[in-house]
């Protein structure tokens, strides 16, 4: 944690991770919630990852926003002066070509990136400002799905929230319905949601993405044991865990998984708690579910939003979705 947020706020998270640990380490299958992932560390791993040549996600759809963030940001604004919100913002690279845009259409643009990781949020704070005149940063920390903590808009001013990143895909059907449920319930009439999702393809690419040649994936993945040994007086030792990618075609998603290579008790000290592993049991650390095409706007429009546009690359890999709040 920082001592940049304020006291009260950063409790708030502490009891947050203490209660999500708590409730995945005693469940059966055991499970842990992904947004622990984004730590200092754990940013910066996964920024690794998104420059790896198995990873194909962030090159789409980046190659996507590439080509049409202006007509994304034109569609948005309608005749009103837009305003960008974005959840799990993260480094916000991608995002960079959607401002840019907004300030060649507008002239200036208030930007409010929400992530967990403060550092991340800093990092991305500095760049943008740096690089793009006319972009005022409002950086929001806290977990998106408990709530939106956005400023009010101004008279003629419409709201933009990004969900890019293919960040839908970590919630399974009705997880990611009460998500777009809860975005809508924050947002006006003609505000609007461009929604990033990853799209069904071969096995053999999909595991790759989530399990490279590297190592990366599995460090990032291991790095959530290292939090908790942090932050929560736990004494894993990460390299008892081996790192597992699984497609589930059932399912539709990849997982990923920590597997105990031995039989082992873990301690974890700040919430009194014995957590016993029999060789071969699995934490359960990601799903990325992949979507068919038509299934997002579908999605959308059951949410309270109107699809209005959908852009994909040439090979049908990625998918970003515009849809307007009825």
């Amino acid at each position: 944690m920082t001592d940049t947020l304020p006291r009260a706020a950063e409790e708030e998270i502490l009891q947050q991770i203490a209660s999500a640990v708590h409730r995945g380490l005693t469940s059966y299958p055991k499970w842990l919630p992904p947004w622990l992932f984004y730590d200092a560390e754990g940013s910066r791993l996964f920024e690794r990852i998104t420059e790896l040549p198995e990873y194909y996600l962030t090159r789409t759809e980046r190659g996507i926003l590439t080509q049409h963030a202006r007509e994304m940001i034109l569609r948005a604004t309608g005749r009103s002066q837009l305003r960008i919100a974005e959840l799990g913002a993260g480094s916000a690279d991608k995002t960079r070509l959607l401002l840019a845009a907004a300030v060649e259409n507008q002239g200036a643009v208030m930007y409010e990136p929400l992530d967990v990781s403060d550092s991340a949020l800093a990092a991305a704070r500095k760049r943008i400002e740096e690089e793009i005149p006319g972009v005022t940063v409002a950086p929001r920390h806290g977990n998106y799905t408990m709530g939106l903590d956005l400023a009010p808009i101004r008279n003629g001013e419409r709201r933009l929230v990004l969900h890019i990143g293919s960040s839908i895909g970590n919630f399974d059907t009705e997880d990611a319905t009460q998500l777009l449920l809860l975005v809508r319930a924050g947002l006006d009439p003609g505000d609007s949601l461009l929604l990033g999702v990853d799209l069904v393809k071969d096995e053999a690419t999909l595991v790759a993405a989530y399990d490279d040649a590297a190592g990366v994936t599995a460090a990032f993945n291991r790095n959530v044991l290292v939090r908790l040994n942090r932050e929560q007086a736990a004494d894993f030792n990460p390299e008892s865990f081996a790192h597992r990618a699984v497609w589930n075609p059932a399912e539709s998603r990849m997982e990923m998984h920590l597997e105990s290579l031995v039989q082992q008790s873990v301690r974890v000290g700040a919430l009194d708690l014995n957590v016993e592993f029999a060789e071969g049991e699995r934490i359960h650390t990601e799903n990325s579910y992949k979507y068919r095409p038509g299934q997002a706007e579908a999605m959308l429009h059951a949410t309270g939003f109107e699809p209005r546009a959908t852009w994909t690359d040439e090979q049908g890999w990625f998918a970003v979705c515009l849809g307007e709040a009825l």
